[in-house]
């Protein structure tokens, strides 16, 4: 018997229509990547639109000097594929370079914390390569906002507000762009960067010089930011800034313009694994995205059809198998091209089959990685009373700041489905406003995903010049009996395959819309270590949104689980769309209040 959902509420409709469907963390980049897709533009031409704006209106979640992956289904191609926008550490980055500055951890703010900037070149490489449109098409939408302005939304404001002393006493290239007027911005206001806006314009005219062709404008534009002024700009910024960072001491940067001249993004094959009727698609082990597959290998074996999704049953059996799979991507997770990561094992029926008998009525208050025999490394866990206390004061290795055991929405999310049918989904990040001081010369910040390795020799995660460091960024999408159905994903940092996961049980063994799916009260567990510094771990809490139903609440936390109650709408910000047959459909998270869908 299936369980129907008593008091379907939701926020929302769910949007439907037959052309197209947008959504995103942002409405003014939905509505952008709406137009793109009404001009004669197809997903991917509206993926990079949506994503130029979301760098300019989200710049506490994302910036040009970030990274991003992507997941697509080309129906030209007829196949899923995923993009790797994830730069890679530098020539200079060495665990010696940073044993010798006298650190015993990559710092999550600073110079000393940047990769590869990876996004543009990843834009780029889809455009050319599966969009349709000009250049100028894609990049006029942001270069008007950065320069005419857009109103600041409240998360804005405060994160600025977190970092103001920061910013007047460490980071005046920050200042002169996040205080004008020499004072914290109020939600509301509108803001510019119009030095952002110059760089993309000069980067815009550089690629029309060469003349009308799409290509090799294309072409043009990836050589002025990887070979040209802005790979300059950023070379001599880390080779002559003393930065301060969440260590407490001023370092320079090692990333140099060489750095960004050798790299470019990737395109592979995602991983998958089916679960009934669907095929899940997710990046690799290079990623955190393969702990969704574990969760669902692990939760396989269980009964989920007819559970209440508010309901001990359901929020115990996800919790339990997510504390498995993050134990594992803690031990055995790296990038595949310097460390052999034996994901096949860790997808394996066997494997789960003896993994799941871990799971009990009872919390597991230990980290539990598996064993598979030559492979993986030893898992420390750090623990987080009174660690995090002095964040503030320099700054944060998550991309939004705040108390320690409050959720943290990070980074930014789309999905895309044109009429066609070709599917996008992706989740930029890095290049954060509190991440790093401005490069006053380019109005954007380098990313600080490097904090994301370990210096320690033989760690699957260990840093290695040319190696990827292990994202958090995850997007996904599903195949329904072979078809392709449903892309989604969740800013979060490492709570993003959380809600991803209770997203899709929940309109997989619920039957719920995508709209209920994501209004739905949801969770996340603190138990395993972050991947931002300082590295951290809560072992067995479990922190629920205060819609969550009380006698839910009592019996998790009899069954051992260190439940703290947060605020109503407060976990996630998920968007989802779909395509069956001529249907479209999608959906937005309405906490926040700005993300939103939109279609016809």
């Amino acid at each position: 018997m299936s369980f129907v959902n008593p008091d379907p509420f939701t926020t929302r409709p769910e949007i439907e229509g037959t052309f197209g469907v947008v959504t995103s963390t942002h409405w003014l980049a939905t509505a952008v990547g709406m137009s793109i897709l009404e001009k004669g533009g197809n997903a991917f031409d509206a993926g990079v639109a949506t994503a130029f704006v979301l760098q300019v209106v989200e710049p506490h979640l994302n910036g040009p000097g970030g990274d991003v992956p992507v997941i697509l289904h080309d129906v030209k191609r007829g196949r899923a594929e995923v993009i790797c926008g994830q730069g890679v550490a530098p020539a200079r980055a060495t665990i010696a370079h940073y044993r010798s500055e006298g650190l015993d951890m990559v710092p999550g703010t600073g110079l000393l914390a940047a990769v590869v900037p990876g996004t543009f070149e990843s834009w780029m490489l889809l455009l050319r390569d599966y969009g349709t449109v000009k250049l100028r098409d894609v990049l006029e939408p942001a270069i008007s906002y950065a320069r005419d302005g857009y109103p600041l939304v409240e998360r804005v404001s405060a994160t600025i507000q977190t970092v103001e002393n920061l910013f007047r006493t460490h980071w005046p290239t920050s200042a002169a762009v996040y205080l004008p007027n020499d004072e914290v911005p109020k939600p509301g206001t509108l803001f510019t960067n119009p030095t952002l806006a110059e760089t993309y314009t000069r980067i815009l005219n550089e690629a029309e010089s060469i003349g009308g062709d799409r290509d090799a404008q294309i072409e043009r534009a990836r050589k002025a930011w990887s070979q040209g002024f802005v790979a300059e700009i950023i070379d001599r910024f880390c080779r002559t800034h003393d930065v301060m960072d969440v260590s407490g001491q001023p370092h320079r940067g090692v990333l140099t313009a060489d750095d960004m001249a050798r790299w470019q993004p990737t395109v592979e094959a995602p991983l998958t694994y089916d679960y009934g009727r669907y095929t899940v698609c997710k990046a690799g082990v290079w990623s955190q995205g393969p702990v969704t597959l574990q969760q669902l290998a692990l939760l396989k074996g269980f009964q989920l059809d007819g559970l209440d999704p508010t309901g001990p049953d359901f929020i115990h059996l996800q919790i339990e198998a997510s504390k498995l799979a993050f134990a594992d991507r803690e031990a055995f997770y790296g990038d595949p091209d310097f460390t052999e990561v034996p994901i096949k094992t860790l997808l394996s029926d066997e494997y789960n089959a003896a993994r799941r008998r871990l799971i009990t009525e009872q919390a597991s208050l230990d980290l539990r990685p598996g064993t598979i025999e030559g492979f993986g490394a030893e898992v420390k866990v750090r623990r987080a009373e009174g660690v995090r206390e002095a964040v503030g004061a320099m700054g944060s290795g998550e991309p939004t700041v705040g108390r320690f055991g409050e959720t943290r929405g990070d980074t930014v999310h789309f999905d895309i489905i044109d009429r066609d049918g070709n599917m996008i989904s992706s989740t930029p990040s890095g290049g954060w406003l509190q991440s790093s001081p401005v490069i006053p010369e380019l109005g954007f910040c380098l990313g600080t995903r490097a904090q994301m390795f370990w210096l320690e020799e033989g760690h699957p995660g260990a840093l290695v010049p040319g190696k990827r460091p292990r994202t958090t960024l995850s997007p996904t999408m599903a195949l329904r009996d072979g078809e392709p159905y449903l892309a989604w994903g969740s800013p979060g940092g490492d709570q993003q395959d959380q809600w991803i996961t209770q997203f899709f049980l929940r309109h997989v063994h619920a039957k719920m819309n995508l709209q209920e799916s994501i209004d739905a009260p949801a969770w996340h567990s603190e138990h395993f270590p972050i991947s931002f510094w300082p590295r951290t771990a809560r072992p067995g809490v479990l922190v629920v949104e205060n819609r969550v139903p009380p006698a839910t609440i009592e019996e998790l936390r009899r069954r051992g689980h260190i439940v703290e109650v947060g605020p109503a709408w407060s976990e996630g910000r998920l968007t989802a769309a779909s395509k069956i047959g001529r249907r479209r459909r999608a959906a937005a998270n309405p906490r926040g209040m700005q993300g939103y869908a939109a279609g016809r």
